[in-house]
């Protein structure tokens, strides 16, 4: 009498060879291996907070302004109340801004140029360290880095008041500031100079709460190492369309998969047998990363565990078109570069700030990068990420059938 196998024991049976068969592949083992090591250190080594301070560097200093000036206001006729409003223009409360005051124009220069440093001791004091002449940096202080300055004239508030006109202010930057900032920092002088003369700006300007559209980020900025944490999830959870596709390709190939289907087992066991074993393997690989960078709330957790598992199973279908479409190793690997790269653009285009074009949009990752970013960076839960689930459900669909229907076709012709 013939003993009748069930379905699930077939593929129990496969996924038992699937193990055995990932653990002699040597090469994409240690290549797992280097990506659960990696990830982890990398992340790790991220800077973990977001300097939102501006660094402006002037000179003179301001009280060599205000001295400087005073008398010089008295005899042009300014009032009290014009030098007590003076005073009150401090430069430095501003929120976010940091004056390093230099006493002349040279000694900025070098300090935006580096060759003179500046660092900030514990209790705020700012030390001027000349490197050039050996001098050390006192221990325990962080380093400020000046990209701007500005130097006013001597006389720069007397003429101010006195209503002069062409005066001259020079606004240094160094080499690597962005234009941006230059531009900003000029704007800054002329207002404040509108503000000291007490002139009105002929345009006025609404709050901020009116013109920043969206969540504004102002003082609540993400570090980098925060933004790494979605690319990092979504690195691991890719890496394994090339182990995985190297598993099918190989099986193809070899045409081990004709001696499974001599057995009970069909080529829906078979493809069943390599889309749980590469969803597994993909799934608790990403777990396992998850675990060592964090990143879970008690409002996204869930989230970030189903859109984990979207992802696996996109790219085990992805895997088994690479492994059905692959000839040899260097077809196969050529193969899932021309998959894989243009599905890893999402990820650099959602790490760096600015809108994502719309053309990026459409790739079938975005929707799983947009979740991750949603959930691990910013702590959204279900309601913020559902479009993006249920549009990523959608591409899943798609490829994850495309992988099946190419690989049984493939096994069909052998």
């Amino acid at each position: 009498m013939r003993r009748t196998v069930s379905r699930v024991a077939i593929v129990f049976a496969l996924l038992k060879k699937e193990l055995v068969a990932y653990a002699r592949d040597t090469v994409y083992l240690a290549l797992t291996l280097v990506v659960l090591i990696a990830a982890p250190l990398l992340f790790r080594a991220m800077p973990d907070r977001v300097d939102e301070e501006l660094v402006l560097a002037i000179c003179p200093p301001v009280e060599r302004l205000l001295e400087g000036s005073t008398e010089a206001l008295r005899a042009l006729g300014a009032s009290e109340a014009d030098i007590a409003r003076i005073r009150q223009a401090d430069l430095t409360n501003q929120k976010g801004l940091l004056l390093v005051e230099f006493d002349d124009a040279a000694k900025m220069r070098a300090a935006i140029e580096g060759s003179l440093e500046v660092w900030r001791a514990s209790d705020g004091t700012l030390v001027f360290v000349d490197t050039t002449a050996g001098e050390k940096r006192p221990r325990g202080a962080e380093r400020v880095d000046v990209q701007v300055g500005v130097a006013f004239p001597e006389r720069f508030l007397a003429d101010l008041v006195a209503g002069a006109r062409g005066i001259e202010v020079t606004v240094y930057t160094h080499a690597s500031a962005p234009p941006e900032l230059r531009q900003a920092v000029t704007s800054f002088v002329r207002e404040a100079a509108f503000e000291i003369a007490g002139d009105e700006l002929p345009v006025r300007f609404p709050d901020e709460k009116d013109v920043v559209l969206g969540t504004d980020r102002l003082g609540d900025q993400v570090s980098l190492r925060e933004k790494m944490r979605p690319m990092l999830l979504f690195v691991v959870l890719m890496m394994e369309t090339f182990s995985m596709a190297s598993l099918v390709s190989t099986e193809v190939l070899e045409r081990t998969v004709t001696a499974v289907l001599v057995t009970p087992a069909k080529v829906s066991d078979f493809i069943a047998a390599k889309t749980i074993f590469g969803t597994l393997v993909s799934f608790t690989q990403a777990l396992i990363v998850l675990a060592l960078i964090g990143g879970l709330t008690a409002s996204s957790w869930s989230v970030v565990l189903a859109v984990l598992a979207i992802g696996a199973v996109m790219f085990t279908g992805i895997a088994l078109i690479v492994g059905a479409a692959g000839k040899d190793f260097i077809g196969q690997l050529f193969y899932a570069m021309l998959f894989t790269v243009p599905l890893l653009i999402p990820a650099f285009a959602v790490l760096f700030p600015g809108s994502v074009a719309p053309w990026v949009r459409v790739l079938p990752t975005f929707p799983i990068i947009d979740v991750l970013v949603k959930a691990t960076v910013y702590g959204g839960g279900w309601r913020e990420a559902a479009g993006s689930l249920v549009y990523a459900l959608a591409w899943l669909a798609v490829l994850f059938g495309a992988g099946v229907v190419a690989l049984r076709r493939k096994v069909a012709s052998l």
